[in-house]
């Protein structure tokens, strides 16, 4: 079924197969960053185990086990969702060119040999616009770096903004700093880094410097490496095997806006949010697991609705079909969803109606 959408009209796309996770958070080979131009070593270590993954430390933990909460923090579209992606192994927090894409707090969780690592995205400082949405996502990132024991503060290889400065304002004295200089591989010159990390050493005293990119899996099997040596001798928190903490419709939620935000690209503003409507688990004697969605795309105004849908409902049905494919290949399941648009105008300025979209 495909109905002609409209303010009530929904899309329906639970045809066509799965496809891959799009998104390549590891792929590349090893990094060359290390002992160039001065740059801070980074040293390496074995092949990555089997992922794994919270609560609080049982009181018969084995010993030897380390275990500790790892912040990632900087101002919009620096990489911090494409660098969660990585050190888990797999995709929980969705990745945009559009900057302020993540808006919670999305717990990330490896588990290699006996350490623990329970890492916290969170959404770009805003410094613009102080709308009750911008409050609320600033209210999450101070809240991610008050009981941490390690903060990653990430930034451009080379670049230091204003942006940049008001992040780092918030950081707390008495906890660990890295900074990650992310996006190494679109630095042509490495040299030039070793003034360039200088400078940065005056602005704050960071533990260590890591010049890496995201994207290679030998520069992430180096950060665990770095990481693991200030977590804190503890019990896990969770089972061996999680990734997240955060529930399927939760991320079924932030699936639907990644797609959203990739087929609209810079037309559509950031405040546009989506609603999961229903999210049940049906008998199926097709599948072994069966999904059932209904999904709200909330805009503020007629003209973005017209965006999202697109010309006789085309974007519309590729952002259902694109989510879909990713959701099944995420959950193991057969996925039905049903997408519609509707519009609230002002909603980001209407603090009520940020917490009811669920905003802290």
């Amino acid at each position: 079924m495909t109905s002609t959408p409209s303010t009530d009209h929904p899309s329906d796309t639970s045809a066509a197969d799965p496809s891959a996770l799009s998104g390549d958070t590891s792929a590349g080979t090893p990094g060359d960053t290390a002992g160039e131009a001065g740059l801070p070593e980074v040293h390496q270590i074995p092949e990555i185990p089997p992922v794994g993954g919270r609560r609080q430390p049982p009181a018969d933990a084995p010993a030897g086990q380390r275990c500790g909460l790892v912040a990632i923090i900087g101002k919009p579209n620096v990489g911090k969702s494409t660098l969660l992606n990585a050190l888990v192994g797999q995709k929980i927090s969705i990745t945009s060119r559009k900057a302020q894409t993540t808006r919670h707090r999305i717990t990330g969780i490896r588990t290699l040999g006996t350490t623990q690592f329970v890492f916290v995205d969170t959404p770009g400082f805003q410094t613009r616009h102080a709308t009750a949405l911008n409050k609320s996502l600033n209210k999450t990132v101070l809240g991610a770096v008050g009981d941490v024991d390690l903060v990653l503060f990430v930034v451009e290889a080379g670049s230091f903004t204003p942006a940049d400065a008001k992040v780092l304002a918030l950081l707390q004295p008495g906890i660990p700093v890295l900074m990650i200089a992310n996006k190494l591989d679109q630095v042509n010159r490495r040299g030039e880094l070793a003034p360039w990390l200088r400078e940065m050493q005056l602005r704050h005293s960071f533990n260590e410097f890591v010049p890496m990119s995201a994207k290679n899996r030998g520069d992430i099997e180096r950060l665990f490496a770095i990481v693991g040596k200030y977590l804190p001798e503890q019990g896990w928190w969770y089972a061996e095997d999680e990734l997240t903490d955060r529930s399927e419709k939760f991320l079924a939620s932030e699936t639907v806006r990644e797609k959203l935000f990739r087929f609209t690209g810079d037309e559509l503003p950031y405040t546009s949010t989506v609603i999961i409507d229903k999210f049940e688990e049906e008998p199926s004697p097709k599948h072994k697991r069966m999904v059932r969605i209904a999904a709200t795309i909330v805009v503020e105004r007629d003209s973005h609705k017209a965006m999202v849908i697109g010309d006789k409902g085309e974007r519309l049905k590729r952002i259902g079909t694109e989510t879909r494919q990713e959701l099944e290949k995420l959950m193991d399941a057969k996925v039905f969803l049903e997408l519609w648009v509707k519009v609230r105008s002002g909603w980001a300025d209407d603090e009520a109606r940020v917490r009811s979209f669920g905003y802290e």
